[in-house]
């Protein structure tokens, strides 16, 4: 299945889990999760697409997207779509802020 599709279904479904990294950027930016979501909805493309090796762990791909909120307000997000188990999916944002 198309990544993009993905990430829209469980940033609908609320599927979304966040680092450190990315609630302190999204706080330190005035967002709220709705806003984030938002964005990931509204996303028509993926931006870019890069390659991850955390210790023990095989590749994950992390995913870049751009796009508005429903109020315009451009929001920049990357994270990879991680399965918990067998069938708990979530998509981890490690990084979540306006857009620059």
């Amino acid at each position: 299945m198309d990544p993009l599709i993905r990430i829209k279904r469980l940033a609908i479904a609320r599927k979304l889990q966040f680092t450190d990294k990315a609630e302190t950027e999204r706080l330190r930016d005035g967002l709220s999760v709705e806003d984030v979501v938002e964005s990931l909805v509204n996303a028509s493309a993926i931006t870019k697409t890069l390659g991850s090796r955390a210790p023990g762990r095989s590749e994950d791909r992390l995913y870049v997207i751009e796009s508005p909120n429903f109020s315009g307000l451009w929001i920049y997000t990357k994270g990879t779509i991680r399965k918990v188990g067998e069938t708990e999916v979530f998509y981890v944002l490690v990084s979540s802020k306006r857009s620059r």
